[in-house]
Parts: C-alpha cells; sequence; structure tokens
C-alpha cells in the first residue's frame, strides 16, 4: 500500500495556463467535450465548495450558484456536484431543524431524519466528508483545487491560511482558479474579523430599520434575503471572472461581503437619503412611501394588495371598489394628493375591502390591467396553481428518506435545461467515488486516509 501523501503526489493536475498567457487553447480543449451538452449551462467548469450554510447557496442548479461543486465527467458529460463538509458533524444545516424528513424503515440511520434547511439548499450535489485539521485532508484539497475552476469559501478573513487554503497558497497551486471570498463584512475594514449570519447585517445596514409596520419594531425579512442577495452578486462576479478568465487565463481573488451586498441592495431608499441628506423615512409595512394607494388591505377572510401606481391604476381601482368619484376629487385625483391625504383614503378604501373574500376581489379586477394580488402563506404558495404551471416545485427520490419535494430552479432557458437531478447527499456519501472518479486514487490509499480521520 502507498503511503497517503505517495498516493496523492501520483495524482496529476488539470492542465492550466502560465502566469500572463494570454492563448486559452487549454481551457478551450477541456471545454469542447462538453460544448454538444447544451443542457447544463455550466457544464464542464468545476468548482469546490468550501462553503457552509446558505450564503453562497448558489451554483448546483447549473445557471444558478448554490455553494457547491460542478464536476464535468468527460464519458458521460454530465455536470456533477461536490460540497466538502465536516466529517463528523457535516454542514450547519444538516442539524437545523425541525421539521425534518424522516428515514424511512430499515434506511439504517438513527435520529430524526435529514432536516428540512438542508433538504432545500443542496440538492444536485456529492458530498465530501474532509477534516482541514490533518496534513492528509489539506493535500487532498489542494489536488482538488489543481483541477478545479473556481473555489467558493465563506470562513472569516484569514482562517485558511493556517491550512494552506488561502487564495495566495491556491493561486500558487493553480493560477488560473477563480477564488471567492464570502463573509460578513469583507477582506478589509474595521469588522472584517467580526462574524455574522444574514441577521446581524440586515439590522446594522439599515434593512431592519425599513423592514415592519408603521408603528410596530424593526424585523428582519422572513428569508435570509442577504444571504440570498450576496449569492446571487456572487455568481454574477464569478461569471464575469470567467469571462475575463477566457481573455487572460489568470484566475483572481473575489471578496464578497454580506454588508456591502446589503448596502447595495438599498437602492432607492439609499439613493433618496443621499440625495436629500436626510435620514430614512422608516418602516411602511405593505406601503409605499411615495406612492398611494399601494399596500395590502384587509378583507372578509385575508388580506388583498392594490398597486395603484399611477392616475390610470387609480382610476381602475376606483370604479372596481365602486368609488369613480374619487378620480376627480381633488384630494385623490393625483398621486402627490393621494399621499398627503394617505391615511384617509387607504382607510376609506378598507371600509370597501373588508366586505368581500379576497377571491372575490381577484374576481373583481381580474384582467382590468391593474396590480393586484392576494396575500398567500408559503403552503398556498407552493400549491398555487401558476407556482404548478410553472414547474416550479418537484419531487424526486432520496435514497434513505423515500420521495421529497423540493423547489425548482427558477429560470427558464430556449436551450439549456438546469434543474433538479439527484436529491440531497448524505453526510460524506460520495467520498470514495470523488477521490477514486477525480483524483484516481485507490482503495487502498482511500482506506488509509479514512483510518487516519482525515475524510469520512
Amino acid at each position: 500500500m502507498l503511503p497517503i501523501s505517495r498516493a496523492l503526489c501520483r495524482v496529476g493536475r488539470a492542465p492550466r495556463l502560465s502566469a500572463g498567457r494570454t492563448d486559452v487553447s487549454s481551457f478551450l480543449i477541456r471545454r469542447q467535450s462538453s460544448a454538444a451538452d447544451a443542457t447544463l449551462p455550466l457544464a464542464g467548469y468545476r468548482v469546490l465548495d468550501m462553503t457552509r450554510v446558505l450564503a453562497a447557496l448558489l451554483y448546483s442548479d447549473p445557471g444558478r450558484f448554490r455553494a457547491c461543486i460542478y464536476i464535468q465527467w468527460s464519458i458521460t458529460k454530465r455536470a456533477e456536484v461536490i460540497k466538502i463538509e465536516h466529517p463528523t458533524r457535516g454542514d450547519d444545516t444538516r442539524a437545523w431543524g425541525p421539521p425534518y424528513a424522516p428515514y424511512r424503515a430499515g434506511s439504517g440511520h438513527e435520529g430524526p431524519g435529514e432536516s428540512a434547511y438542508f433538504l432545500g439548499v443542496n440538492r444536485n450535489k456529492k458530498s465530501l466528508g474532509l477534516s482541514f485539521q490533518h496534513p492528509e485532508g489539506v493535500e487532498v484539497l489542494h489536488k482538488l483545487a489543481a483541477k478545479c475552476d473556481i473555489l467558493v469559501e465563506n470562513y472569516l478573513p484569514g482562517s485558511l491560511k493556517k491550512y494552506g487554503m488561502d487564495f495566495e497558497t491556491v493561486h500558487k497551486i493553480n493560477p488560473s482558479l477563480i477564488y471567492a471570498s464570502i463573509t460578513g463584512y469583507g477582506q478589509t475594514g474595521p469588522y472584517a474579523q467580526r462574524a455574522g449570519y444574514d441577521v446581524m447585517v440586515e439590522a446594522e445596514f439599515g434593512l431592519m430599520h425599513i423592514t415592519g409596520s408603521r408603528d410596530g419594531p424593526p424585523v428582519k425579512v422572513g428569508v435570509a434575503v442577504t444571504d440570498l442577495t450576496t449569492g446571487l452578486y456572487t455568481s454574477n462576479s464569478i461569471m464575469a471572472a470567467l469571462l475575463a478568465r477566457a481573455k487572460t487565463g489568470r484566475g483572481q481573488h473575489i471578496d464578497v461581503a454580506l454588508s456591502d451586498c446589503q448596502t447595495a441592495t438599498l437602492a432607492n431608499i439609499a439613493s433618496s437619503c443621499l440625495i436629500s441628506g436626510k435620514r430614512d423615512t422608516g418602516r411602511w409595512g405593505t406601503a409605499h412611501p411615495s406612492i398611494v394607494p399601494y399596500k395590502s388591505f384587509k378583507t372578509k377572510d385575508g388580506d388583498v394588495l392594490f398597486g395603484g401606481g399611477n392616475d390610470k391604476l387609480f382610476g381602475i381601482l376606483c370604479d372596481g371598489l365602486g368609488r369613480p368619484e374619487w378620480k376627480t376629487d381633488p384630494k385623490y385625483s393625483v398621486n402627490s394628493q393621494r399621499v398627503a391625504n394617505r391615511d384617509e383614503l387607504e382607510a376609506e378604501i378598507e371600509k370597501i375591502s373588508v366586505l368581500k373574500t379576497t377571491q372575490e376581489w381577484l374576481d373583481v379586477f381580474e384582467g382590468k390591467g391593474m396590480p393586484y394580488a392576494a396575500v398567500n402563506d408559503v403552503q398556498d404558495t407552493l400549491n398555487h396553481e401558476h407556482t404548478r404551471a410553472r414547474g416550479m416545485v418537484v419531487e424526486l427520490e432520496h435514497g434513505e428518506c423515500g420521495p421529497i419535494k423540493v423547489v425548482n430552479t427558477p429560470v427558464k432557458y430556449s436551450e439549456s435545461s438546469p434543474g433538479v437531478r439527484t436529491a440531497p447527499p448524505m453526510l460524506g456519501q460520495h467520498t470514495d467515488e470523488v477521490l477514486s472518479d477525480l483524483l484516481g486514487l485507490g482503495g487502498d490509499a482511500i482506506s488509509a486516509l479514512k483510518d487516519a480521520g482525515a475524510v469520512r
């Protein structure tokens, strides 16, 4: 049996361009085998996923970046996803429950099952259980980095340096690698070493202050929206870096911070504060600070949202509510006056809206051209006729839990067909497969790595 280090050293590295080289033929050769497979937009690219939790949730549905790995097998021409996880506890989200999808009888697994949180963000991935604490584990990571196009990580700045997985070290191993670091506050600045979840960034960088009812306390958004927007910014940045690499052959370090992305997504509210020099106007619930009416109103059995975004749309609303006289009332006829008389007008609208059910109001405004919507809960959303028609919920078979449903990829392509192909993996489910098929390790070398605790 070869020693672990010798076995790893025999693994060849993928060809890469030398520093400064602009000829991209070596990349094109590696991509040609997958060019015919138009069903997976990112087929042929390899991404080393060293992220945890949700911030980089975007690579496993090719065309979305869900913090994972793409591996294009040369024979099958099929993109695969690998996730690096702690060998004993796995990703943090494996413990974030309930609810759990219970293990089916005879699975051989103990515990409540697989957490819904983990299942929701880890489809199309393969799990490699690996420990940074073991030099052999770091060797494996170095060999993987040598064969990848992209590495994504979300550790505190400097944390990976002691393992030799920082950008400077990995860049020497693979100068063409695009290395994306996702952190709460970035690689520089006074908060760089501060750990932060989505909710902390929502609070400190403005979003929580403008979210909630008008007279209520600040609240967080119902999902980890800053994590999600950061993932989207990361995916766009990586795509741009791939285009740049096609010209130069060089990879680069991408520094993405939740705090920066949250600040950027303050959008028109930030612009208003910058232009006026004044503080924001606070929380508006479902209303809009500059448009009236533009909010949800109570109905006989729930809530409905009306959007009178201009004077014409307001006129349609007036007719539907049975108040055509409001269209010429000086207090309401133009938006500026409606904003000035917001409280009075909204109260009058709600006196009428509570007289019908939500569905009755939907029927009233169907086909009239004015934006309107029911305020649905999540279960209603997942079972919505439009959700079903767009194929946004799919069912797949999980080897240990049986059939599970997951949200599908939202983007539709005219030529490509990304989507949900494989169930979220069990911890370390694909360790042997990845080490043997990608790195070429034999059974004895893999067993030695497991015995050493380097992999699971």
